[in-house]
């Protein structure tokens, strides 16, 4: 499985039970060489899966990759072009160096197939073709399946939390997605480590007009400039809580609108599946971090969730609930496992 992320590649074969055979992280953009130095050093695979972001309109389910399908990537590059552009010249480099090897691409937007039109319409022109789409779709979609294992019930009203370098919400019920964070691209939402989240859309045309910038420097600032860099300085969410633990001012208030952004957006989730069961964390920040889940937590007092602080602190890297006893929503921490999402995919249809 190649899983392209904003800041690195991710590889791993992955046998029939779901056992972890080989795994690396490379570069975003890696070599020739550094791919085929995995290659050699992995076993042998009998099929490809490739995580995209974006399908676009058409692709909104895994696919075998073709010429056609290549050529549809392509044409969507840049709407999601910190990610897309990497996994295609991963995949492209991939299908060359294994040639007679069957690749499949899956997408993060198909999870968020099934939102309703009330929450993937935007009230623009219509003539714009436009709508959203939602993304971390596989993230969101194995910490549904985990959500369901460990509480042993599969009628669940969940806000799964994918939150890494990117980040995004999900309101799902009974398994399906019915709202997200993120819409027409990966931008909108929450703040991120280097993307400014949901913004006024005045301050786009603002800044064009008044500061001569150009669109492609509009989006190369919202995508790579701001965010919790632009916020403390730095892009980690490690530093920025131990700065903010020092008091440091900076990342006190970088910390502060990340995590009033987070609660109201999983408060808004809730809302959109008329209640709430659990909430589960995920990607690097929501297995890693325990003071953005307490902070999370501790402005949802009035959901009924209430962090065991013990618990929380005390993870041992397995998937868990930190919940309280008494809290009245589960507060689970799971890890990301995108590529299980993908190999049952690849399964399905490379056999």
């Amino acid at each position: 499985m190649a899983n392209a992320g904003s800041s690195n590649l991710k590889l791993r074969v992955v046998g029939d039970a779901g056992e972890l055979l080989a795994d690396a992280e490379l570069p975003p953009e890696p070599t020739r060489g550094e791919l085929t130095r995995f290659l050699h050093g992995a076993p042998r695979c009998d099929a490809a899966g490739h995580r995209f972001v974006h399908g676009g309109p058409d692709l909104r389910a895994s696919t075998p990759v073709d010429e056609t399908v290549l050529e549809r990537l392509r044409a969507v590059s840049d709407l999601a072009p910190l990610h897309n552009p990497r996994a295609l010249s991963a995949l492209e480099l991939l299908r060359e160096l294994r040639p007679g090897l069957p690749h499949v691409a899956c997408f993060d937007t198909a999870f968020h197939a099934t939102l309703p039109p009330e929450a993937f319409v935007y009230a623009v022109p219509p003539e714009w073709g436009v709508r959203r789409f939602g993304f971390h779709g596989l993230s969101h979609a194995h910490a549904a399946r985990r959500a369901a294992q460990l509480l042993g019930r599969d009628d669940l009203r969940l806000v799964t939390c994918h939150l890494g370098a990117g980040a995004s919400l999900a309101a799902v019920r009974d398994g399906r997605s019915l709202d997200t964070t993120m819409g027409f691209t990966p931008a909108e939402g929450l703040v991120m480590a280097t993307r400014s989240g949901s913004v006024d859309p005045g301050i786009v045309t603002w800044v064009q007009r008044h500061a001569g910038l150009s669109a492609e420097e509009v989006e190369h600032a919202l995508e790579r400039e701001s965010g919790l860099l632009a916020l403390a300085g730095s892009s980690d969410m490690r530093e920025v809580v131990e700065r903010a633990g020092r008091g440091e001012e900076r990342a006190t208030l970088a910390l502060g609108v990340y995590l009033h952004r987070l609660r109201a957006g999983i408060a808004a989730m809730a809302s959109a599946i008329g209640g709430l069961d659990a909430i589960i964390f995920t990607g690097g920040v929501g297995e890693r971090s325990a003071a953005v889940r307490a902070g999370a937590c501790d402005g949802l007092r009035w959901l009924g969730a209430e962090l065991d602080a013990r618990r929380n602190e005390q993870l041992d890297g397995e998937d868990a609930d930190v919940a309280t006893g008494g809290s009245g929503v589960r507060v689970l921490v799971a890890r990301a496992r995108e590529d299980l999402e993908i190999a049952a995919e690849v399964r399905r249809l490379a056999g």
